[in-house]
């Protein structure tokens, strides 16, 4: 479903954990990096049912992608919940994810918004521009073309270009005056460091 960067965040926080229990994800990464799936799972099952959400986050990857074990969306969804519950950002884009299309869970926009404002209050810019999605067609929230564009600038601001053609796109349905008052609301929440930025 999602071609995820799998385990990216992973190594810098290696780091800021115990040996032991870096080494265990250490050696889940860099097996998963070789294509062992078989020994990343075993490194990372034990720690991600410990409550660690690294191990979790992969876990949601490898099932979400069917890498190492059978494609299964509700599991990915179980794993990527209990990363996201701790705050782990790109789990919570992804389960904002699940829900928007209705994988492995019943499609439920409102809680995909919840998600993906979760994701983006760390500054994820894809889940920016999926907020513009969600603004722009009125799904989970009501429809506001000004909070779209507004989205999808501050995705692109932050190195998400995909998101200038959602912006363009939205823009063509909006006046003048709305499309001021939305780069007004951009710039107001770029220069608060995202305080001001409604969520």
């Amino acid at each position: 479903m999602m071609k995820n960067v799998i385990f990216g965040i992973l190594t810098a926080l290696v780091f800021t954990i115990s040996p032991i229990h870096a080494a265990d994800l250490q050696k889940g990464l860099d097996a998963a990096q070789s294509g062992d799936y078989a020994t990343a799972l075993k490194e990372w099952k034990p720690l991600a049912e410990q409550g660690d959400a690294n191990a979790q986050y992969n876990l949601g990857v490898m099932y979400d992608n069917g890498q190492g074990v059978t494609r299964n969306y509700k599991k990915a969804v179980k794993w990527y919940r209990r990363a996201a519950k701790q705050g782990y950002m790109n789990a919570q884009y992804n389960l904002g994810e699940m829900y928007h299309k209705g994988v492995g869970v019943a499609q439920d926009y409102k809680e995909a918004v919840k998600w993906y404002r979760r994701a983006a209050e760390q500054g994820y810019a894809k889940a920016y521009n999926n907020l513009g999605v969600m603004y722009e067609n009125g799904k989970g929230v009501p429809q506001e073309f000004a909070l779209a564009h507004m989205w999808y600038s501050i995705a692109v601001a932050n190195g998400y270009g995909a998101a200038s053609k959602n912006r363009r796109r939205v823009a063509g349905v909006m006046t003048s005056a709305d499309i001021s008052k939305a780069q007004s609301m951009a710039r107001e929440c770029l220069a608060s460091d995202y305080k001001n930025c409604g969520f």
